[in-house]
């Protein structure tokens, strides 16, 4: 048609989306930077509790999680909406070329109607925060970490005990150095030991089961592995105390 592209080349009629997927590519390594700004956030919350420094509400490392997810959530639902209008067109092929801005803001609007808090618990970072900083409260047993769980008045020379428990790697039977936690069933494990038992496991086209005892997770893959940053921290800790009791 007179006018109109005939090619699938990434343009319909007068429209060239090169430009487009080119400002797409820049908006999605930011994300990078946010997920930066997630890990900082993480780490100063777990110093504040390792130090235990009160800060204000107002400079609370929560808050400045949530601030990363809503800007995170909403950069997906922005890059979603452009995909979409831009897939539309191409799809489509309109005889009359679409307000493409107002097409995107159509779909933008209708994925952030849909937002609740709930969102956040899909935010792998999020989630990761709050567990490592529930850890890291329960290993320094925090009074109100232990009212939640139950543990108030329970001896704490038995926490401690329990503790130290956790910091044996189920594979080396040593304390850990690197631990990290299996996203699917929750256990620790020395990171090299545990990924040296994982890769030999698939040379050799097997499963790797997860090696503590009675755990069910019988398909073991490297992403399932993350950094367990509050039991190391809690590791370094229990050290520092068990050779200089007096600091």
């Amino acid at each position: 048609m007179p006018g109109r592209s005939s090619s699938n080349t990434g343009s319909t009629g007068f429209i060239s989306f090169s430009s487009v997927e080119s400002a797409l590519s820049s908006l999605k390594s930011f994300q990078s930077c946010i997920s930066s700004g997630m890990d900082t956030a993480s780490s100063v919350a777990l110093d504040l509790v390792e130090t235990q420094t009160e800060v204000s509400s107002e400079y609370s490392m929560d808050k400045a999680m949530v601030e990363f997810a809503m800007m995170d959530r909403e950069l997906n639902h922005y890059v979603k909406a452009v995909q979409s209008a831009m897939n539309h067109v191409k799809e489509e092929r309109p005889e009359k070329i679409p307000d493409l801005k107002l097409l995107v803001e159509k779909r933008f609007l209708a994925l952030q109607n849909k937002n609740s808090d709930a969102d956040f618990q899909n935010n792998e970072k999020f989630v990761q925060f709050q567990q490592q900083l529930k850890e890291l409260k329960k290993q320094y047993g925090l009074q109100e970490d232990r009212e939640v769980d139950g543990t108030e008045g329970v001896d704490e020379d038995m926490i401690v005990t329990q503790s130290q428990t956790n910091f044996i790697c189920p594979i080396t039977l040593v304390e850990m150095k690197k631990p990290v936690k299996n996203k699917v069933c929750g256990h620790t494990y020395e990171e090299e030991a545990i990924v040296r038992m994982i890769e030999s496991k698939h040379k050799r086209k097997k499963k790797a089961c997860c090696p503590k005892i009675g755990c069910s997770h019988t398909n073991m893959k490297m992403s399932d592995l993350i950094q367990d940053e509050a039991l190391r921290r809690a590791i370094e800790s229990h050290n520092k105390k068990k050779h200089h009791p007096s600091e």
